[in-house]
């Protein structure tokens, strides 16, 4: 049983990487009649959940939600209800798949990221993950989830490749909303919602240095390799975040511990 806490209108789970990591390795060891999918929130997705209705159900959903991004962190433990670790996606994964039993390897399948990109990543986890096998890849078309045909191409060659894990690379909140769409329809026992981890696992993208992930900047080191695309969504960020932060100080019952199985 784990604890989760209720911030911002979602449920985080209470929980270490070590207990995460735990946790999918069980499912996927063991199997399931359904798929069960994990979400890890930062700020920006926060924000996002204030105005979607659709990425809210679909966290409400999720069987794992993991304080994904430090300013989350930091907010719990500052409104006296603290997630005791932060749990990246991109650090995750690697976890997972560092956990992985040689003997009886992890099945996983690799959706997301621009062409090519999973193929060079699944070379590389072969290299070094030796109980990791990666049964399949695939680099959607822009706008594929709104092709029925596509998405049916996707949900037979992830099911056809027999996945344990489905590692989504999609980007938030394309990637939750996709697979909370399509849970139903995949075989796999576990998803990921994991943004950019394929890119990092490809080292088409390179992580912050570790000084800037302990210390909470790894935000910077993102916007100064990506500005275009970052800058506007890191400034609206900056204005809302605060201002969630102060309703939830000032609504504490919100944020009430509960406890699931």
């Amino acid at each position: 049983m784990s604890e989760r806490v209720n911030l911002f209108g979602i449920e985080l789970d209470a929980v270490t990487m070590r207990q995460a990591v735990d946790t999918i390795t069980q499912w996927t060891d063991h199997g399931s009649c359904r798929l069960r999918f994990v979400v890890t929130p930062n700020v920006d997705h926060t924000v996002l959940l204030q105005e979607n209705k659709q990425l809210r159900d679909a966290y409400s959903d999720a069987e794992l939600v993991l304080a994904d991004g430090w300013p989350v962190v930091w907010a719990s433990r500052m409104l006296k209800k603290a997630v005791p670790q932060r749990v990246p996606g991109s650090d995750l994964v690697p976890n997972i798949f560092s956990a992985a039993k040689t003997d009886n390897p992890l099945r996983t399948f690799l959706l997301g990221a621009a062409p090519g990109v999973a193929r060079r990543a699944a070379n590389k986890i072969k290299n070094r993950y030796q109980g990791v096998n990666i049964c399949g890849t695939y680099s959607p078309p822009m706008g594929f989830e709104n092709d029925d045909a596509e998405n049916y191409k996707i949900i037979d060659l992830v099911n056809r490749s027999n996945a344990q894990l489905l590692i989504l690379g999609l980007g938030a909140p394309k990637q939750e909303l996709w697979i909370h769409r399509h849970r139903h329809e995949l075989q796999a026992d576990v998803a990921i919602c994991a943004g950019a981890t394929i890119d990092f696992l490809a080292g088409e993208k390179s992580r912050a240095p570790q000084w800037m992930q302990q210390t909470g900047l790894e935000w910077a080191h993102r916007i100064l390799t990506d500005p275009k695309r970052l800058a506007r969504r890191y400034a609206k960020d900056a204005i809302v975040f605060p201002q969630m932060m102060l309703k939830e100080w000032m609504h504490p019952s919100r944020r009430q511990k509960t406890v699931v199985g």
